[in-house]
């Protein structure tokens, strides 16, 4: 067996402090995301349409950024002072909203939020890369997306509470707060513990003499066929995704009005809860079960909750179905960083790679929020949801017939156990 030894320059790194960075980021960006919908909805009397239209030209400004700050993300060494000035943009985006909430303040302070907030995903992903070495991948990437799933239900929780006690409005408070606490977290991890190469997916033995391999052209984003079917399975999987929390909850509040957060809440809860052992039991399993198996799982089961959200209006009903995203989310989240490092291995542009997929994946996303939308606005919810499952089929098809298994790529060069690995325990 082989045994990780630390060295100097890495034992100074605890893991909790990842830990606690996945929890906190959670606690961010949550305080957001359809806290917001819902009281635009209910409180500020928007209609769906002008609601779709904010989400959409926010989605649309951050998936133009999305691939140039992965870039950037490779080439910088401050990755941890890009994290702290994404949250300081955030927190104030949010205050802003709390604040002003009225059309032009909105979108503007939703489109930094929507910018900055590429910035979270290649960062993390990058300094777990960099930390850890590839046979301890899996589990650690598994561990960062449960504990990101943990402070999703924290910040479910802490809002609901507020949004009841107080006002709805009152829950964009709490982005600063936990913006604070984030930055706290990033900057607890030793900046001389994190290798330049390393996090950005140089392979210092690629070439058998030790010395790190120059990064590869650009164009590596078109020419790896992988990640091309990749990132179209991505797009088309969140196009049918995105919409149907804010679509649930929207219900919801047009049923119970008052309690119109803390129903959100629970969906939000609901799936949260699922979502943490599914990203524990990725992380466990993906070398020895494979990707592409687990991954199925994840699209088999987005085209049956959207049709199942048809069958009924009652709240225990669509906060039951709900549970079943935290099967696919939870997949997703614990399994793209790591098929991103499978494909893009060597190569030195792993962030970009993670870039161009949040692109791909903000596309589907951001389109769907207008056409959701409007369909709900001419034709009703089981109307959207329906079209949506329609999206769903086919993302399931195409990665069943098109996308390899990219475990095979990582395990028949595995690299030994890094010596300045940390033990994640």
């Amino acid at each position: 067996m082989v045994v990780a030894v630390i060295s100097t320059k890495s034992r100074c790194f605890n893991p909790l402090s990842l830990d606690a960075v996945n929890f906190l980021l959670a606690d961010v960006r949550g305080a957001l995301g359809p806290y917001l919908n819902v009281f635009l909805v209910t409180r500020q009397h928007w209609s769906l349409s002008e609601v779709g239209l904010v989400t959409t030209i926010g989605g649309l400004l951050g998936l133009a950024a999305q691939t140039p700050i992965g870039a950037a993300i490779d080439e910088t060494r401050a990755k941890r002072g890009a994290i702290v000035l994404a949250l300081a943009v955030l927190a104030i985006g949010a205050s802003i909203i709390f604040a002003l909430p009225n059309f032009w303040p909105v979108l503007i302070a939703n489109c930094l939020v929507a910018i900055v907030g590429d910035v979270f995903g290649p960062a993390v992903a990058a300094l777990t890369l960099d930390l850890y070495a590839r046979k301890q991948l899996a589990r650690r990437i598994g561990r960062n997306s449960a504990f990101d799933h943990a402070g999703n239900v924290a910040i479910a929780v802490v809002a609901g509470a507020v949004g009841y006690a107080f006002s709805q409005r009152a829950v964009f408070l709490l982005v600063p707060v936990f913006a604070v606490l984030a930055g706290i977290a990033v900057l607890s991890i030793p900046a001389g513990a994190i290798d330049f190469d390393r996090a950005r997916g140089v392979d210092h033995e690629a070439d058998g003499t030790g010395q790190p391999v120059g990064p590869a052209d650009y164009g590596i984003l078109f020419e790896s066929r992988p990640l091309v079917i990749f990132g179209l399975c991505v797009m088309l999987f969140h196009f049918a995704n995105a919409p149907l929390l804010p679509l649930v909850g929207q219900k919801l509040a047009a049923a119970y009005p008052k309690e119109a957060t803390a129903m959100m809440s629970s969906c939000i809860v609901a799936a949260q809860l699922v979502m943490l052992p599914i990203a524990l039991l990725v992380g466990r399993t993906a070398d020895s079960w494979g990707r592409k198996p687990l991954f199925l799982a994840a699209f088999a089961i987005l085209p049956i909750r959207a049709v199942l959200y048809t069958l009924s209006d009652n709240s225990f009903w669509l906060i039951g179905v709900q549970l079943l995203d935290g099967v696919g989310a939870g997949v997703f989240g614990a399994l793209t960083p790591l098929v991103i490092a499978d494909i893009m291995r060597g190569t030195g542009r792993y962030n970009l790679a993670q870039g161009a997929i949040a692109t791909v994946q903000g596309i589907g996303a951001s389109l769907s929020g207008l056409a959701a939308g409007v369909i709900v606005d001419h034709f009703g919810y089981n109307s959207a949801f329906l079209a949506l499952a329609a999206a769903a089929a086919a993302a399931l098809t195409v990665f069943t017939l098109g996308m390899p298994e990219t475990a095979d790529r990582a395990t028949v060069a595995l690299l030994p156990v890094s010596p300045r690995a940390p033990r994640d325990g």
